[in-house]
């Protein structure tokens, strides 16, 4: 009997490298829904002009306790550069997927830094604030794009080909474009439901089509149709690359896992509209986000390290 492929111990840090900046993100969603944002006023890195709040509110403990855990998640994507550096040969594509990640880091951290410096938290809304908060999800989706395939060429000899593969790279871009579509529209959406909250979701739609509300409530009705049109695509696509690539097992189980995530999100996407979007919803809608994100990264690196058809 075949047994599996011992996993090196840098391939097992990389994955928890990503693990914990999963959990880092899921804080900060809580941060923003929680309206904790301003739990350290207009200072950073300092807390309230403190290195260490003396007697914080709550919101203050919500605010400082993530500062906490980017600091431990800025210094794995470190270590991994630095053990990448040590593991893969100059020019490798992991080398250059860990120096990606630790690109990615620093942008997240200051992301967060300027969200701050320029009182873009809690409540306050400003012209500026749905462009960082898009920023600061396309910023995330690319810092754990870059973790995951960093993990990924950790387990062995892999190598991506692109060469006489048009159709594929198109259809895996164009479906990449669109997941980061839905992220955006939905940062939109949970931004704008935080500033107008709605008692009920026959008033929260009806917001929606007024045409005296904020473009931001105008603007939220694009994510559960660009959620539903972008979710069909991927299920198909998912099952063409299954069928493109023979039915290649490590592509096969990639297509299945993509495709229930999918089907997961959509559920608990309507679930969370229909409960209007509380805290713990929010939480588990974009750890699904990310998972979805992931398993797509996942399912296309499988399928361009495979040799081509015959």
């Amino acid at each position: 009997m075949e047994t599996a492929p011992k996993i090196s111990g840098f391939a097992k840090f990389a994955w928890f490298t990503l693990a914990y900046n999963i959990l880092v993100i899921l804080w900060g969603v809580f941060l923003r829904a929680s309206k904790s944002g301003d739990g350290c006023g207009q200072h950073w890195l300092t807390c309230h002009g403190e290195i260490i709040p003396s007697a914080p509110e709550l919101k203050t403990i919500i605010e400082f306790s993530h500062r906490m855990t980017t600091g431990p998640a800025f210094v794995l994507v470190i270590l991994l550069l630095i053990w990448a550096f040590r593991r893969f040969e100059k020019g490798s594509p992991g080398r250059k997927a860990a120096v990606a990640s630790f690109v990615f880091i620093v942008s997240e951290v200051l992301i967060g830094g300027v969200l701050v410096l320029t009182g873009n938290t809690a409540e306050t809304l400003t012209f500026e604030r749905p462009f960082l908060a898009i920023g600061h999800l396309i910023n995330s989706f690319l810092l754990l794009a870059s973790l995951t395939l960093t993990a990924w060429f950790a387990g062995g000899q892999r190598t991506l080909n692109f060469a006489n593969r048009r159709k594929p790279l198109l259809l895996l871009a164009l479906a990449a474009v669109a997941i980061l579509f839905v992220g955006t529209s939905g940062s939109v959406a949970a931004l704008s439901s935080m500033l107008f909250p709605s008692a009920t979701l026959t008033e929260g739609i009806a917001r929606d089509f007024s045409a005296g509300s904020n473009i931001l409530l105008k603007l939220r009705i694009s994510h559960p149709i660009l959620s539903i049109l972008t979710s069909i695509y991927l299920i198909f696509l998912a099952g063409w690359l299954s069928a493109w690539s023979g039915r290649e097992e490590k592509v096969k189980r990639s297509s299945n896992i993509l495709t229930v995530i999918v089907i997961a999100q959509v559920a608990f996407g309507s679930l969370t509209l229909l409960t209007l979007a509380p805290i713990v919803m929010q939480v588990g809608h974009l750890l699904l986000a990310d998972l979805l994100w992931i398993s797509f990264v996942l399912l296309s690196a499988n399928f361009l390290s495979r040799p081509e058809n015959p």
